[in-house]
């Protein structure tokens, strides 16, 4: 096998999270992204070491027995956004069950083989379960018209119009047309990231599924060299004020259109970073707020642009009952040690730490039945956010700490009895997983977006005196390669 060459076969096992696994007659394993088991597909080889190849996907020669007729979305195949629009949902549970149990199975120890594995739940709805979209401006090809989307599948330039995306609801779709037809009409450039040069860089959409409340916010950069004279394109005055022309007919568009929910802020924001993330420089409010408020099991959440917040409502409520049934279950068994049980009874002299705490939903779930529940997180702004929702809700047992959990843990004075992780993608800084284990709490739980992330973790929770007590997924993205993943640990004594 060559790098350069061209090859056909069949994805014979998909492993997390779209790693194809193609077998050559030499038996030989080909990696290719983006695949479906059972599909025949052409693969260009371009990597190849260590007796392992990879491939990039040329074209699906022949569909899986598993795919439907025709996918869920018509973006489905030019978007890069979703990756299992062509199965059943059925099937996309499956899969997803069995790639997080092989990556626990591959690293349990001997001994803690009787784990219970409590599959996967489904979302609550498959399709408009998004609260939050960042769409980018571009073109579709080189030198074509504005565009305004998702990249487009295997590429870093390339963006696809996605007006009919499935994974938001119509309000979503609303504002991307308005938005999109406007600028077009307006001849406004996008910003181009080779040669940094241009004003529209995303558009920011959120709303709430329980309240309705939409936050829309547009991000450009401050450049003014590509503004038309006066009394062409948009007459637009090319001089101070152009950008409040444009933003005001914009913002008036936006409030024109007529939506299923209720437009509660649209916002500007400046972004002049190279990066190809969302910055936030400077945001101005041009109708409304700059938030808006979400609820979830009873609670009630402020909710800024750049919040974090779990981006499926309904299944974060599936997310944080199964955690919270973790929790009650580890919380029953300390207590009946002393002969009592706390279940639901407030105040059960337990002081938790909720590590990686966000905007402090988990620690709001816990605080009725805590002594205290101290919440760490290094975005402050999330802090802030934690802090204000624990005041809304009534929560007064509730400490929110802005830093580093490597190197703030050190200074916390208390002492935890319960753990619950929740950290980014990349799972638990090495160092600051040694800390968190030195504590000897009984049980612990390990909520992970990246099931790579928490097997890896596992590892060395288990080599330090932890058992793996039970395991469940929840599909917070269907149609999807990602799913989360909770953990139950006890230490063993």
């Amino acid at each position: 096998m060559k790098k350069g060459q061209i090859m056909e076969g069949v994805i014979k096992r998909v492993e997390f999270p779209n790693k194809g696994i193609i077998m050559t007659e030499e038996g030989k394993q080909v990696i290719v992204k983006n695949g479906i088991e059972g599909q025949k597909v052409s693969v260009a080889i371009n990597k190849v070491r260590k007796g392992k190849c990879e491939g990039r996907l040329l074209e699906v020669l022949e569909k899986s027995p598993l795919e439907l007729k025709e996918p869920g979305c018509v973006h489905a195949g030019i978007c890069g956004g979703c990756t299992y629009q062509s199965l059943q949902y059925e099937e996309q549970l499956a899969l997803k069950a069995k790639q997080v149990k092989k990556l626990i199975d591959d690293v349990i120890v001997p001994e803690n083989r009787d784990y219970e594995f409590l599959g996967i739940k489904a979302s609550p709805c498959q399709k408009g379960y998004r609260n939050k979209m960042e769409f980018s401006f571009g073109d579709e090809y080189k030198g074509g018209p504005l565009a305004l989307g998702m990249h487009k599948k295997g590429s870093f330039y390339d963006i696809v119009n996605v007006p009919e995306c499935q994974i938001v609801d119509e309000d979503f779709r609303t504002v991307l047309d308005v938005t999109l037809t406007y600028f077009k009409e307006k001849q406004v450039p996008y910003y181009h990231k080779l040669r940094h040069t241009g004003y529209l860089r995303h558009l920011l959409v959120r709303k709430a599924v329980k309240t309705g409340e939409i936050l829309v916010d547009l991000v450009t950069t401050t450049q003014e060299d590509w503004v038309p004279a006066a009394g062409t394109a948009w007459n637009a005055e090319a001089t101070e004020g152009w950008e409040t022309t444009l933003l005001e007919g914009w913002k008036d568009a936006v409030l024109a259109a007529t939506y299923v929910g209720k437009m509660t802020g649209i916002l500007h924001t400046k972004n002049d970073s190279v990066a190809d993330t969302v910055t936030n420089e400077g945001t101005d409010i041009l109708f409304g707020q700059d938030y808006f408020y979400e609820e979830l099991l009873g609670l009630r959440f402020k909710i800024t642009p750049f919040s974090f917040f779990q981006t499926n409502s309904l299944g974060a409520e599936v997310l944080y009952t199964t955690a919270r049934e973790f929790i009650g279950d580890a919380l029953t068994a300390w207590d009946a040690a002393t002969g009592t049980d706390i279940s639901g009874e407030k105040n059960s002299g337990k002081v938790v730490f909720d590590l990686y705490s966000g905007t402090g939903t988990i620690a709001q779930m816990l605080a009725p039945v805590a002594k205290k529940v101290i919440g760490v997180e290094i975005i402050e702004e999330a802090v802030e956010a934690a802090k204000e929702n624990a005041k809304l809700n009534g929560l007064d047992n509730c400490e929110f700490i802005a830093g580093d959990v490597l190197k703030v843990i050190d200074d916390i004075e208390e002492k935890p009895d319960y753990i619950v992780l929740d950290p980014p993608r990349d799972g638990i800084h090495p160092k600051a997983l040694e800390k968190i284990i030195r504590y000897g709490v009984p049980q612990m739980v390990y909520i992970s977006c990246k099931p790579t992330s928490l097997a890896r973790d596992l590892e060395v929770l288990q080599a330090r005196g932890y058992e793996v007590k039970k395991v469940c997924c929840v599909d917070m993205f269907p149609a999807t390669v990602h799913c989360e993943s909770i953990c139950l640990l006890s230490k063993i004594n």
